[in-house]
């Protein structure tokens, strides 16, 4: 089996393990709705409801491979961890970063359970109606793990990981919780799902942008570059669409915080529009949900807030950082 084969059998265990633990979260909590006993503390320390776990080990005393990349790559040798979630989601950056590494590093790589448990919000579907429930939210909270803001955080993408609190170093700059918490706040702000985000993603606070990108996408959808257009407020446009830009249009983007439209393509490989409106707040949380996607690239349209005399209207203009004068952000 080669190194690429193995990768993918990796991840197969991974999403394996993830629908385990998605099945006996959504079980036991539409036998507690219906009336029967909640989950006990035992059942709970077995481990039911938690994450899969991706553990990478590389022994000291190899050589360090020449590589020119800057992904795919460990540091040090030592033991590495991750809790993952939505392996199918993941599925090829997980498979093309295991198998370089395998590839180049020679590590060993096992799947197996976490200690960190999945917030039950995470696997709400059809099957688990709270409205016709009799129970509220926070009687739920008592038996089953819910979203703790306090065990979520940016440590690792920000710098402050302490190595000397943890017995394995991070794998990844987010775990499962963080992953999960950014998807559900994507579908909120964007009212789009977090699956139709794209690898390019283009951000701007002017509605007529969003007008020109909905007309340009259907007419690409028409002529077959590119597969579907998903809109704010759940709306789809597909080639069979009579009228996109109306159907967009007369969408319920309005719900939205932050709407978005995905021109989609195979693998991904389309475009985002957000249209992140005015301020720093918004572009400082959307821009932290999506990183867990993990975009090939972004980019603000719009206006330059600093302007030169020698520019004029229609010049293009790359902003590469701003400072507010209050120096928050």
């Amino acid at each position: 089996m080669s190194k690429e084969e193995k990768a993918a059998a990796i991840v197969e265990r991974l999403n394996q393990e993830y629908q385990t633990t998605v099945r006996s979260l959504r079980t036991s909590l539409q036998t507690f709705l219906s009336g029967g006993p909640p989950p006990t503390p035992a059942e709970r320390a077995k481990g039911i409801f938690t994450y899969p776990e991706l553990r990478l080990s590389w022994p000291p005393g190899r050589a360090y491979p020449r590589l020119s990349r800057a992904y795919a790559r460990i540091s040090q040798p030592g033991n590495y961890s991750v809790t993952v979630t939505r392996p199918d989601l993941y599925r090829d950056y997980l498979t093309e970063q295991i198998g370089l590494l395998m590839k180049d590093f020679d590590v060993s790589v096992e799947v197996g359970r976490s200690t960190q448990e999945m917030p039950f919000p995470y696997v709400l579907d059809g099957a688990v109606d709270l409205a016709m429930a009799d129970v509220g939210s926070a009687e739920i909270a008592r038996h089953f793990p819910t979203t703790e803001l306090a065990y979520i955080g940016d440590e690792i993408a920000d710098g402050l990981w302490i190595p000397s609190l943890e017995e394995t170093r991070p794998l990844a700059l987010f775990d499962g919780l963080r992953i999960d918490f950014s998807l559900a706040r994507l579908a909120h702000y964007t009212g789009t799902p977090a699956e139709h985000v794209q690898q390019y993603i283009l951000f701007t606070n002017y509605h007529r942008y969003v007008d020109e990108f909905v007309r340009w996408g259907c007419e690409q959808i028409r002529e077959g570059r590119y597969e579907a257009l998903s809109a704010a407020g759940r709306v789809l446009v597909t080639a069979d669409t009579e009228n996109g830009e109306q159907a967009v249009a007369d969408g319920p983007w309005r719900r939205h915080q932050m709407p978005a439209y995905h021109l989609m393509a195979p693998g991904r490989r389309g475009i985002t529009l957000v249209n992140i409106g005015v301020g720093p707040s918004n572009a400082k949380t959307i821009t932290d949900h999506l990183a867990v996607l993990r975009p090939q690239a972004w980019l603000m349209i719009g206006h330059c807030g600093g302007l030169r005399g020698s520019q004029t209207i229609g010049d293009y203009v790359l902003a590469h950082a701003y400072l507010r004068d209050d120096h928050v952000l």
